[in-house]
């Protein structure tokens, strides 16, 4: 008896003065081991007599029992410390990707959503969004295009079966315009937002996809004009393209939104890229010798019977909008020359063309810089 104590006092002294997992190791072999001294009185319980064995059995039993336990809880304190010690010494930044990891890159098309947000949060615009389903009343009918209006044949839309609640199908928005009236009849005026979003018409080649992004611009309040316009259009674009010297065209046109309409050019250089092409660069007058003008959006002052459908006074409101498509942007600004190729998914085009998760637009930094 007086064995088995000693011995039960030397393991439990020495397990919990071990300092690491490999001397733990160690002493499991010296007690527990086929070896160990543990298991040596262990194999001493058959040559005993029934009287012994069922007076020593237990105490022998027990002993095992009690090392085994102060191993466990030795190892398990010993595992918690190294990682309490590892977690402490290490920095891990979970916003990195894995090494080895495959990264991806952000699409273009999110790139200048992001760099045209950021512009225009600038001039104080705020960004509204609206359903991509849309009912018919609200793309054409208050956009001044009632069913007969001829200028409906211009936008090749996708229709839906089903009736919408105010008369007419729903369909695929063919414009985000839609969201302007959505705006006013929600916020009325003063505003000022951006929409931009998914689009659909029923027409495709190398410049005109079945879906494509467009972002649309609205200014509602007292005393706008189309001088507001021409500025805002002119900031906007020297901080997109990040030149100062670009210059615009404003040519009469027609919307059936706006009144007075005016489409926007906007010069343009032939500068030869790398491969020796020569590519349209804007900046400059279109009237100077190398140059030209292209066009580039549409935009005029809004209709007084929109802004009257919208459930605004047309006599103590004015507005203007404008609206270009965001792909056409991210060609001229980054050197692209096929459109469909932005939706064919070639992992090769988005890893040339693709940004990095890092190369967040900020007008201080630059909008198109790349990290």
């Amino acid at each position: 008896m007086a064995d088995i104590e000693q011995l039960n006092g030397d393991a439990q002294s020495r397990i919990g003065a071990a300092e690491d997992l490999a001397a733990l190791e160690a002493l499991r072999v010296e007690f527990l081991g086929k070896q160990g001294s543990v298991s040596a009185l262990l194999k001493t319980l058959g040559k005993m007599t029934p009287e012994e064995r069922q007076e020593q059995g237990p105490k022998i039993h027990a002993l095992r029992e009690g090392v085994q336990a102060a191993l466990t809880a030795r190892k398990e304190a010993l595992e918690n410390a190294a990682l309490e010690s590892q977690l402490a010494a290490e920095t891990l930044d979970l916003s990195l990707p894995a090494p080895g990891m495959p990264q991806g890159s952000i699409h273009p098309v999110s790139q200048v959503m992001d760099e045209l947000a950021e512009i225009f949060a600038d001039l104080g615009f705020a960004v509204a969004t609206g359903p991509e389903i849309e009912d018919d009343w609200y793309n054409f009918t208050a956009l001044n295009m009632p069913e007969s209006h001829p200028a409906r044949a211009m936008h090749d839309t996708f229709y839906f079966p089903d009736q919408a609640p105010k008369g007419g199908k729903m369909l695929l928005r063919t414009h985000t315009s839609p969201v302007q009236v959505r705006t006013m009849l929600e916020d009325g005026a003063p505003l000022r937002i951006i929409a931009p979003g998914r689009v659909y018409r029923s027409d495709s080649d190398a410049t005109h996809t079945p879906m494509f992004h467009q972002i649309e611009g609205l200014v509602i309040d007292k005393g706008i004009h189309l001088g507001h316009l021409k500025w805002t259009l002119e900031t906007f674009l020297k901080a997109f393209f990040e030149r100062e010297d670009i210059v615009l065209r404003l040519r009469p046109s027609y919307f059936p939104f706006t009144e007075p309409s005016v489409e926007v050019d906007v010069g343009f250089a032939i500068e030869n890229g790398q491969d020796g092409k020569g590519r349209r660069v804007l900046g400059g007058s279109g009237d100077e010798p190398g140059h030209g003008w292209m066009e580039l959006l549409g935009s005029g002052m809004v209709n007084s019977r929109v802004i009257e459908m919208s459930g605004l006074d047309p006599d103590q409101c004015q507005g203007f909008a404008f609206g270009v498509g965001v792909d056409r942007l991210a060609m001229l600004k980054y050197g692209m020359d096929d459109l469909r190729a932005f939706f064919d998914g070639d992992v090769r085009w988005l890893r040339h063309y693709g940004f990095s998760a890092f190369d967040q637009p900020t007008l201080s930094a630059g909008v198109g810089a790349r990290a």
